[in-house]
């Protein structure tokens, strides 16, 4: 009977403790001028439910709160904003009030000067750097006579074998991305890079806790082994004076009198940027393109067609030029259906540098407002049938060029990547589609959020046309 009482009055006690520490919580952020909302836990807030629940957790939040409303997620007091004419407003007025707002563990695993963390005058010149990396001419001449050589090799053994198109599309981004930008082939400095990109990644979205065993933890180590081989590949670049034509040589050879100036740590964090910005959209994408595309044999049947024709105009030597994916107009339709129907990015964060007014509320300086777009991809105004995966309505509608269009983010942080990702993708379709065909073994399931993955895999059988 003691026990038991014991056992009763330590629950209560825990059960009290508890709820005064959500009391506190909610006390400690209770302002009249802030959003409707709640906050959750001291330290970990609603990161969560926010995590685990994703986009219910946010149609909860907007069915009590409104379209506007305050939580506490990945470290920081945050306001979340479903309206898609302030998320416009937001995304368009950088420098007036926001700056990037990336979560804590972001800022440490990409590293303090990655362009999505800077802001003023280095943003600009690391957005420039960046645009000149990628530019339509820069992809034309050089970076797409590489990716075709690269998908062509990559995908060469797949007939008669069930593979893993999750964990294929993973190593085909990063791979691809690693010979681009640093001219790196199969070998043990790949290896090596990807096994630690792989635990980079899962560290940027992770409550920052540096304690062994979390993603954080795992993701600061992970950094600390890129930025190593990646120093050891500059010094080497230098010390060889060889020309290679990829990324990194553009990065070293630019003018140290010309105003865009670079150090090594910007450069390398630039390099982690590209490598992460282009790993995680082209390999998520190239995945769900396959899975709908699989799912839709109208589409597939157009796809193959579209990419028939381009190959039978050619030798089976010759390369995808720039005309040739220009000519791509039903798979752009397709990659931008698939962005749009499988939520690749779900928003951005952004910080107030100044007490900011909205909608008659006010957001203290210094916390973050979640821009979340996820909605807008299903809005029916915008997008009629919204959950039906409908490519033509790309080419029958100018969808890409409308105020709401954030598939690639907006304002001054469009993703500047956008054409080169697009172009890889593409490349892959055309050779997977007009060489393979494919069925699904498994039933494998997919999440969504925070990340599109299949958690066990997404299983296909592959045989020759």
């Amino acid at each position: 009977m003691v026990v038991l009482l014991m056992v009763l009055g330590l629950a209560l006690a825990f059960l009290v403790t508890c709820s005064a520490l959500l009391r506190w919580n909610e006390v400690r952020y209770r302002k009249k001028s802030l959003p409707p909302g709640t906050m959750g836990w001291p330290v970990f807030g609603e990161t969560t439910e926010f995590l685990k629940q994703g986009p219910s957790f946010m149609k909860n939040k907007r069915l009590r709160h409104g379209s506007l409303f305050k939580s506490h997620i990945l470290g920081c007091p945050t306001v979340v904003c479903m309206d898609p004419e302030l998320n416009r407003f937001i995304l368009m007025n950088e420098g007036k009030g926001f700056i990037p707002g990336y979560p804590q563990s972001m800022l440490d695993v990409l590293g303090r000067s990655n362009i999505a963390a800077v802001h003023g005058s280095l943003h600009k010149i690391m957005r420039s750097v960046m645009l000149g990396l990628v530019s339509p001419p820069l992809i034309r001449d050089q970076l797409l006579p590489k990716i075709d050589e690269f998908m062509r090799s990559y995908i060469d053994d797949w007939n008669g074998r069930v593979i893993d198109i999750q964990e294929k599309t993973k190593e085909m981004a990063l791979m691809s991305a690693l010979k681009q930008i640093a001219s790196i082939e199969t070998g043990p400095v790949s290896k090596g890079l990807r096994t630690e990109i792989f635990k980079l990644v899962l560290g940027t979205l992770s409550l920052p806790i540096n304690f062994p065993g979390t993603n954080y933890y795992r993701g600061l180590k992970a950094r600390k082994k890129v930025v190593s081989m990646l120093h050891g590949i500059i010094e080497q670049r230098r010390i060889s004076r060889c020309s290679y034509n990829d990324i990194l040589d553009h990065l070293l050879k630019i003018d140290p009198s010309s105003k865009v100036k670079l150090d090594d740590e910007q450069i390398i964090d630039l390099m982690i940027a590209l490598i992460y910005s282009g790993y995680e959209t082209v390999s998520t994408t190239s995945m769900m393109a396959v899975k709908y595309i699989h799912d839709h044999p109208r589409v597939l049947d157009e796809l193959r067609n579209e990419h028939l024709k381009i190959h039978n105009e050619k030798s089976c030597k010759d390369a995808i030029d720039w005309n040739n994916y220009k000519s791509m107009t039903f798979t752009r339709a397709v990659i931008l259906e698939t962005l749009r129907m499988a939520t690749v990015v779900n928003g951005v964060l952004r910080k107030t540098t100044q007490d900011m007014e909205m909608k008659g509320f006010t957001i203290p300086k210094g916390w973050r407002i979640y821009v979340y777009t996820r909605e807008i991809n299903y809005d029916p105004f915008m997008y009629p049938e919204p959950l039906t995966f409908n490519p033509w309505r790309w080419q029958e509608s100018n969808l890409d060029s409308h105020q709401h269009f954030m598939l690639f983010g907006g304002g001054s942080r469009m993703c500047p990547g956008k054409e080169l990702g697009t172009a890889e993708i593409a490349t892959f379709l055309h050779y997977f589609v007009t060489r393979y065909r494919w069925e699904e073994v498994g039933g494998d399931k997919i999440l969504k959020f925070p990340r599109v993955q299949a958690p066990n895999g997404l299983h296909i059988r592959v045989w020759e046309n």
